[in-house]
């Protein structure tokens, strides 16, 4: 069998070489990033499928509102504003009074609450209405605490101390009433807790006065008990003398210092020259006078011995008598050497005696230097205290008078900023409350309509589908509700109807290309021409690489993918194109009952029995080009069979035999059909059926793709309307 298909592969094609499987320029991977942001066509064309859920719920809310205000009897509302935190004679004295708790308070301010809700519902309680409605009783008999304080709103306007409040009813007069006396019950009590707060401000200030008293006179008594401790009177002056007096006995034991080193080199000098005869270059012999005069007198009568001797001899009476006279004088110059010698040393100890002195000294103002900043430190510390204390008894007696003079003066603490306003209709007329309810009714019925398409996922456009499969699209197939009755009618009842076959006929009739246009007028229609776009865009999405075989499937059953197979090999095979449709759908098989062909040996009979091709390849009635493969006898494993090496051989030999091999495979979820058959050929399609097909099932379908050598060509959005 397998030796006449390759026969007729060869005289059909003349070659038995297989096609390559290259890549395709225009295919996208699933996993592409579409862009962002928010479409507003796709939100425009929910709105238009929605446009009964937006008028239903528009008409619904509008018509409430419009009741609500035909039915309802008008109310009134007044309002007026109160200040509840004006500025007092207390807080004027206060703030005067320098570093106070009021200028600290106003140096750091916290977000205002001048009333918390503690307070606010005190304004609201019956020991202020409860007269009020007393008042009123006799006028108004309905008139409760209940619906007075259900009524009336007393809110403080933000970042600031005014309270507005507002009271509304049905009677106008009563409205102003009411907040006439309301008005004058907050200034009472405003009046009242004026007092009692003043009242208790000078108590706690009487309490506290005689405390900070004591506390400056125990600090005054601690100061005055230091000073005479220490015999201090100002630690700054002290610590000036001080430093004077440091300094200056540093100056003395420097020039000391240098003193001492002069006299020391002067000893070592004199001491090193009084063992020689020459002139003296020691200060202390230049200064001698009759050190000189001796050294001269030896000098010359050591010259006459040197000059006698050299005449007389030795012994004779010259000689002795200047031998005698230079005995003499030596002693006398070596006396007055050692007299000066004493001098330098009497100089030199008295230099150390006197550095000694300084020394001690310096240490001792050192020592005093050192007390009197430990001194300083405990002075500093009692005049903070003292002038901490004294300047919070200033401050205890300023507010203590300015509390008198407040309580003196009785002034109401609150003032009226605005005063009671006309009461006005606190309900929307007619006309405005209409106009409301038709805007909330939009809001809430475009609201409605995009929750409902959001939860219900549902891809209607190719915008979408394009979006969410990140694949190019292939062809947009029309509505045709020729088609869709009949294929209701096969769901339905599993009998096909002859629809299909005169459609066929007609679009095989639309496609085919005329052999001489005086003889046929070409015709077309928007279902034709899709087919025949269709298969133009696949052929063009590489033109380097020739698509001989290609997969039809998609996500989901019921979504058109047998019918855009079916079409789509027609519309090939009307283009001049021998063409082959192969039915691997053996779950639910349809190709043969659409086209109205017997299913006695198909597929399955090629792959397991052994049946020829040329005997189960049967050749479409409406075609001569297209000829048609179906399943035969389902087999128990189908997957199986088609992952069979046979299966796979038999496919590399359909494409050599043909032009165009086209695979009606199943749905992509929960089957690895699909997929067993597509691995072989140039790449699969996939149909995703309008108003049918969610978004995640798309997406689900895709992700099976990814672990798999499998080629997406593209999409196909099948049953657009309104094209």
């Amino acid at each position: 069998m397998e030796s006449k298909i390759n026969s007729q592969a060869l005289a059909v094609n003349g070659s038995n070489k297989q096609l390559r499987r290259l890549p395709l320029t225009n295919a996208i991977p699933h996993d592409g990033e579409g862009e962002g942001g928010l479409n507003f066509g796709q939100v425009a064309a929910v709105l238009r499928r929605k446009i009964p859920i937006v008028l239903g719920v528009t008409t619904v809310v509008s018509s409430a509102a419009l009741l609500k205000a035909v039915t309802s009897e008008p109310i009134y509302q007044s309002t007026f504003e109160i200040l509840t935190k004006p500025v007092t004679a207390e807080s004027q004295v206060i703030s005067s009074v320098p570093e106070t708790l009021g200028n600290r308070e106003q140096q750091k301010p916290e977000p205002e609450k001048a009333l918390d809700e503690t307070k606010l519902k005190l304004l609201k309680s019956p020991n202020l209405l409860e007269p009020v409605v007393q008042t009123l009783k006799p006028k108004y008999p309905d008139l409760t605490y209940d619906r007075l304080s259900s009524s009336l709103e007393a809110t403080q306007l933000p970042n600031s101390e005014v309270l507005r409040v507002s009271f509304q009813d049905s009677n106008r007069e009563k409205v102003r009433e009411v907040l006439t006396l309301v008005s004058q019950a907050y200034l009472n009590y405003s009046l009242e807790e004026r007092l009692v707060d003043v009242r208790q401000g000078i108590e706690f200030v009487d309490q506290q006065i005689p405390k900070l008293q004591q506390r400056v006179e125990t600090t005054q008594d601690r100061l005055q008990t230091f000073r005479q401790r220490y015999n201090l009177i100002d630690p700054e002056l002290t610590s000036k003398q001080l430093a004077e007096q440091t300094a200056t006995i540093a100056q003395q034991r420097l020039e000391t210092d240098v003193k001492l080193e002069e006299g020391l080199a002067l000893d070592r000098d004199l001491r090193q020259q009084l063992t020689q005869r020459d002139q003296p270059a020691s200060s202390a012999l230049r200064e001698n006078t009759r050190y000189q005069n001796l050294l001269n007198q030896l000098l010359e009568v050591e010259a006459q011995v040197a000059k006698t001797s050299g005449v007389f001899q030795e012994k004779a009476p010259q000689v002795q008598l200047l031998r005698s006279q230079l005995a003499n004088l030596q002693p006398l110059l070596e006396r007055e050497g050692g007299r000066s010698q004493g001098d330098v040393e009497s100089q030199v100890r008295g230099l150390k005696a006197r550095q000694a002195i300084l020394m001690q000294t310096e240490d001792l103002l050192k020592q005093q230097v050192k007390q009197l900043s430990v001194v300083s430190r405990q002075y500093t510390d009692i005049q903070q205290e003292l002038k901490i204390g004294t300047d919070n008894l200033n401050q205890f007696l300023a507010k203590r008078e300015a509390l008198r003079i407040d309580a003196g003066q009785r002034t109401t603490p609150w003032q009226i900023l605005t005063p009671l306003s006309k009461p006005k209709l606190a309900s929307a007329g007619i006309k405005q409350t209409g106009a409301l309810g038709v805007i909330l009714g939009l809001l809430l019925g475009v609201g409605t309509a995009l929750l409902l398409e959001k939860l219900s996922n549902v891809l209607h456009t190719p915008e979408e589908v394009k979006d969410t499969a990140k694949l190019p699209m292939l062809g947009v197939i029309p509505f045709n509700a020729e088609l869709a009755e009949t294929e209701k009618q096969f769901l339905a009842t599993g009998v096909p109807m002859p629809e299909p076959i005169s459609l066929m006929r007609q679009m095989r009739q639309r496609l085919s290309v005329p052999k001489s246009e005086s003889a046929y007028l070409y015709d077309s229609s928007p279902f034709s021409e899709a087919f025949r776009s269709l298969y133009t865009n696949i052929r063009l999405l590489n033109p380097d690489t020739l698509i001989r075989s290609l997969a039809i499937s998609s996500p989901s059953p019921g979504e058109g993918k047998s019918t855009v197979a079916l079409y789509l090999a027609q519309a090939a095979a009307a283009l001049g194109q021998r063409v082959l449709l192969v039915d691997t759908d053996f779950r639910c098989p349809q190709l043969h009952v659409r086209l109205q062909l017997p299913n006695l040996q198909g597929l399955s009979n090629i792959v397991s029995l052994e049946v020829e091709f040329d005997q189960a390849v049967q050749q479409s009635p409406v075609e001569p080009n297209l000829f048609v493969l179906t399943v035969g006898q389902v087999p128990p494993d189908p997957t199986r069979l088609l992952s069979s090496k046979k299966m796979q051989t038999l496919m590399q030999q359909f494409e050599e035999m043909y032009d165009l091999v086209v695979y009606d495979v199943p749905p992509l979820l929960d089957l690895a059909d699909a997929k067993l058959v597509a691995t072989n050929t140039n790449g699969i399609v996939l149909v995703v059926g309008l108003d049918k097909t969610k978004s995640a099932t798309l997406k689900q379908a895709l992700e099976g793709f990814k672990l798999s050598s499998v080629l997406t060509l593209g999409v196909v959005a099948n049953g657009m309307k309104n094209l």
